[in-house]
């Protein structure tokens, strides 16, 4: 069918009376880098699988076992990266619980070192291989993060709960943006990626003022939890009905989540300033009773 062209500027357009336009769902973010050379760590290790079943038994064992310790090596190295994205996009974050990355140049290291030992037998080279794959991966991927990154003034017990709180909130997001990818709709998808914007929008909020977590966790918790529950049951029946009505009611509260997400991060953000405003005056009137304020 047919669809009419329209824009900001067309006959019946947008005015600059009309609302705001929805928010970039892709606001703020960045393309992953868990592809490209991450995934040819997964083919690389194929010839070895090959090699393999042309040789006698104890060297057929070495390449297959040296061949899953590289594909292991290839996916802790993607986990890793993922991580440490995660970790990059927060203010507040605790610093990730297994180091995949190093792992990861540790496994390299030791399945080219197996695989270099099966193919010629010997020792010298079996370590030079080994040391220049971990010493080459690392390079290339770097190493995970190895300290916590906390807002600067915040104790460790707040930065923690913050840290944990959005942890959670992100996990949630994810199972929501599993679910509606089965429905395999573009524009639903496209929805629900503006609604995490504006959720995303209230973990920064909170990350940048800890203060903030106790007023935002209903919005963190509940909400978020009782929105992914909501879209896996949509996806549950959509799959299989197709019913339109659910679709409508699903993509309504989705903008009444999204209403309150932005009306509750405004009414932080305006708490933050209200607190500013309050501490500069405090310091306008000791200045002022020491005598160092600026004449006027």
């Amino acid at each position: 069918m047919a669809q009419k062209f329209g824009g900001k500027y067309s006959p019946g357009g947008a005015t600059e009376h009309a609302a705001e336009a929805p928010r970039n769902p892709f606001e703020g973010k960045r393309r992953s880098r868990a592809g490209g050379r991450t995934n040819l760590l997964f083919f690389a290790p194929i010839p070895l699988a090959i090699r393999a079943f042309t040789m006698e038994p104890v060297g057929m064992a070495a390449n297959l076992t040296a061949f899953g310790i590289l594909v292991l090596a290839a996916w802790l190295t993607r986990e890793g990266i993922l991580a440490q994205e995660a970790y990059d996009a927060r203010k507040v974050a605790r610093k990730p619980a297994i180091p995949r990355k190093m792992f990861a140049s540790a496994l390299t290291g030791a399945g080219l070192a197996l695989a270099g030992f099966a193919g010629s037998g010997s020792l010298l080279n079996a370590l030079i291989f080994g040391v220049l794959g971990a010493g080459l991966h690392s390079f290339a991927f770097g190493l995970d993060p190895l300290t916590d990154k906390n807002v600067e003034g915040v104790d460790r017990h707040q930065s923690d709960r913050v840290a944990r709180a959005v942890g959670e909130a992100e996990a949630n997001l994810k199972r929501m943006s599993a679910a509606v990818a089965r429905v395999n709709d573009r524009a639903l998808t496209a929805r629900v990626e503006r609604f995490q914007a504006s959720a995303r929008r209230m973990f920064r909020t909170v990350e940048d003022d800890p203060r903030d977590l106790t007023a935002a966790r209903k919005y963190l918790g509940i909400y978020l939890q009782g929105a992914s529950d909501a879209a896996v049951k949509f996806a549950d029946l959509y799959t299989t009905t197709r019913n339109s009505a659910a679709k409508g009611e699903f993509e309504a509260l989705l903008d009444d989540l999204e209403a309150n997400f932005d009306a509750r991060t405004e009414a932080l953000l305006l708490d933050n300033k209200a607190d500013l405003d309050v501490e500069i005056d405090v310091l306008r009137e000791r200045l002022q009773r020491e005598g160092l304020a600026r004449s006027q």
